[in-house]
């Protein structure tokens, strides 16, 4: 393997992203072969040179990275104090370190991704590069066009404007009408606010597709790993060109 900052390797290994990496190594808090190390520049060998951060050895561990269907009722968190169901709760325990990308509100179900490679992570939520989230939304009556018109123009929220990239029919469910709605936002309760705003409250709401990976047929509750052409599609989603 080729040598790469301290920084990045902390990162890489879940310690902490790059930047709070770089102060832990300011503060002293990180050695590498048994000796403090506090320039930023400083390069290490993985497999060869030994990292530690408070005492406690750093290695790295294979990306791995899964899609889940998360069931609605269960809270997108490590744990809860009030005691309801978490995403954790539902994963086996070699999936209980990964990360969620991407919260979904407890109403919601849908894609679910599950990773421990932080930086990209870090990326994908990243609002400069505009990762498309793809939900299947329910509503009561058929939107007229003004109404899908001011969806893709923009609806003012409290927390600043939002919009739809992209809008479309789905046909009609057993709730009542079904579209599909395109973000490439992930704001605290978008979708349900954005319709809310304009008279057409959410009934059910579902991701179907986050970036460049489907829902598909995985069953409520299940889980996945992501196919290597999968995770190089995320990756290229993120690319600095982009």
């Amino acid at each position: 393997m080729e040598t790469m900052r301290l920084q990045k390797y902390l990162s890489r290994a879940g310690v902490a992203s790059r930047r709070a990496a770089e102060g832990l190594m300011e503060e002293g808090r990180v050695t590498v072969n048994g000796r403090v190390v506090t320039e930023l520049g400083t390069k290490v060998q993985p497999g060869s040179d030994v990292i530690q951060f408070d005492g406690r050895r750093v290695e790295l561990e294979a990306f791995r990275w899964f899609a889940f269907h998360k069931p609605k009722g269960v809270i997108t968190t490590r744990s809860d104090p009030r005691g309801r169901s978490t995403i954790y709760d539902r994963l086996p325990p070699e999936m209980r370190t990964l990360k969620y990308v991407g919260r979904l509100d407890r109403d919601t179900g849908g894609l679910l991704l599950l990773s421990n490679q932080g930086e990209l992570i870090h990326r994908l939520l990243h609002p400069s590069f505009e990762v498309e989230r793809e939900y299947r939304v329910t509503v009561a009556d058929q939107p007229g066009p003004a109404v899908l018109r001011q969806l893709r123009e923009g609806v003012e929220l409290d927390d600043g404007p939002a919009r739809v990239r992209s809008l479309r029919a789905a046909g009609q469910g057993h709730h009542g009408i079904r579209l599909n709605v395109v973000l490439v936002e992930g704001r605290n309760r978008e979708v349900r606010r954005m319709f809310e705003a304009v008279g057409h409250p959410v009934l059910r709401l579902d991701r179907v597709r986050f970036g460049p990976i489907q829902l598909d047929g995985l069953a409520t509750g299940r889980w996945r790993p992501l196919e290597a052409d999968e995770i190089k599609a995320l990756s290229r989603a993120v690319m600095d060109s982009k």
